[in-house]
Protein backbone atom coordinates (compact mmCIF):
# COMPACT_ATOMS: atom_id res chain seq x y z
CA UNK A 1 0.00 0.00 0.00
CA UNK A 2 1.28 3.32 -0.78
CA UNK A 3 -0.22 6.66 0.45
CA UNK A 4 -1.73 9.14 -1.77
CA UNK A 5 -1.81 13.27 -1.57
CA UNK A 6 -4.65 13.04 0.77
CA UNK A 7 -3.71 10.03 2.46
CA UNK A 8 -5.44 7.57 1.23
CA UNK A 9 -4.32 4.86 -0.32
CA UNK A 10 -3.91 3.22 -3.45
CA UNK A 11 -5.37 -0.22 -3.30
CA UNK A 12 -4.88 -3.57 -5.24
CA UNK A 13 -7.86 -2.22 -7.90
CA UNK A 14 -5.98 0.96 -8.69
CA UNK A 15 -4.58 0.88 -12.13
CA UNK A 16 -1.26 1.74 -12.22
CA UNK A 17 -2.01 4.17 -15.34
CA UNK A 18 -3.52 6.52 -13.56
CA UNK A 19 0.18 7.53 -12.21
CA UNK A 20 2.27 6.55 -15.37
CA UNK A 21 0.53 8.24 -18.24
CA UNK A 22 2.90 7.23 -21.13
CA UNK A 23 6.23 5.78 -21.56
CA UNK A 24 8.10 8.76 -23.31
CA UNK A 25 10.22 8.07 -26.42
CA UNK A 26 13.35 9.96 -27.58
CA UNK A 27 16.80 9.29 -28.52
CA UNK A 28 18.57 9.87 -24.67
CA UNK A 29 15.40 7.82 -23.15
CA UNK A 30 16.33 4.92 -25.71
CA UNK A 31 20.19 5.02 -24.85
CA UNK A 32 19.59 5.23 -20.96
CA UNK A 33 17.36 2.12 -21.85
CA UNK A 34 19.92 0.17 -23.24
CA UNK A 35 23.33 1.46 -21.19
CA UNK A 36 21.77 2.31 -17.64
CA UNK A 37 18.93 -0.34 -17.51
CA UNK A 38 16.39 2.90 -17.25
CA UNK A 39 13.13 3.49 -18.25
CA UNK A 40 11.63 6.93 -18.97
CA UNK A 41 7.69 7.50 -18.53
CA UNK A 42 5.85 10.43 -18.53
CA UNK A 43 3.61 10.33 -15.00
CA UNK A 44 1.10 12.36 -13.38
CA UNK A 45 1.93 15.62 -12.21
CA UNK A 46 0.86 15.08 -8.48
CA UNK A 47 2.32 11.62 -8.33
CA UNK A 48 5.18 11.10 -5.90
CA UNK A 49 8.46 8.62 -5.98
CA UNK A 50 6.63 6.00 -4.17
CA UNK A 51 3.35 6.31 -6.51
CA UNK A 52 5.35 5.93 -8.99
CA UNK A 53 7.71 2.47 -7.96
CA UNK A 54 4.41 1.73 -6.95
CA UNK A 55 3.02 1.70 -10.25
CA UNK A 56 5.75 0.71 -12.16
CA UNK A 57 6.70 -2.38 -10.21
CA UNK A 58 2.75 -3.78 -10.48
CA UNK A 59 2.48 -3.14 -14.11
CA UNK A 60 5.42 -4.66 -14.91
CA UNK A 61 6.49 -6.92 -12.30
CA UNK A 62 9.92 -5.89 -12.03
CA UNK A 63 12.03 -4.59 -8.53
CA UNK A 64 13.03 -0.58 -9.46
CA UNK A 65 16.03 0.49 -7.77
CA UNK A 66 15.95 4.68 -8.00
CA UNK A 67 13.76 6.86 -9.06
CA UNK A 68 14.41 10.75 -10.50
CA UNK A 69 11.58 13.50 -11.24
CA UNK A 70 12.44 16.38 -14.13
CA UNK A 71 9.70 18.93 -14.87
CA UNK A 72 10.26 19.87 -17.98
CA UNK A 73 9.57 23.31 -20.16
CA UNK A 74 6.22 21.94 -21.13
CA UNK A 75 5.10 21.16 -17.60
CA UNK A 76 5.37 17.51 -17.96
CA UNK A 77 6.56 15.20 -15.46
CA UNK A 78 9.07 12.83 -16.11
CA UNK A 79 10.41 9.95 -14.18
CA UNK A 80 13.51 8.31 -14.81
CA UNK A 81 12.95 4.89 -13.40
CA UNK A 82 15.96 2.46 -12.55
CA UNK A 83 15.03 -1.23 -12.36
CA UNK A 84 17.32 -3.77 -10.41
CA UNK A 85 20.22 -5.66 -12.56
CA UNK A 86 17.85 -8.85 -12.48
CA UNK A 87 15.25 -6.91 -14.21
CA UNK A 88 16.26 -5.89 -17.95
CA UNK A 89 14.50 -2.63 -18.92
CA UNK A 90 14.87 -3.49 -22.65
CA UNK A 91 12.70 -6.22 -22.67
CA UNK A 92 10.25 -4.07 -21.30
CA UNK A 93 10.76 -1.39 -24.19
CA UNK A 94 10.30 -3.97 -26.19
CA UNK A 95 7.09 -4.96 -24.68
CA UNK A 96 5.96 -1.31 -24.55
CA UNK A 97 6.90 -0.45 -28.95
CA UNK A 98 9.46 1.58 -27.73
CA UNK A 99 12.22 0.15 -29.50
Amino acid sequence: MVKTLKNEKISEEKDPWDILIAPYLSEKSIGLVESENKLVFIVNEKAKKNQIKWAVEKEFEVKVEKINILNDRKNRKKAFVRLNKKNNALDIATKLGMI
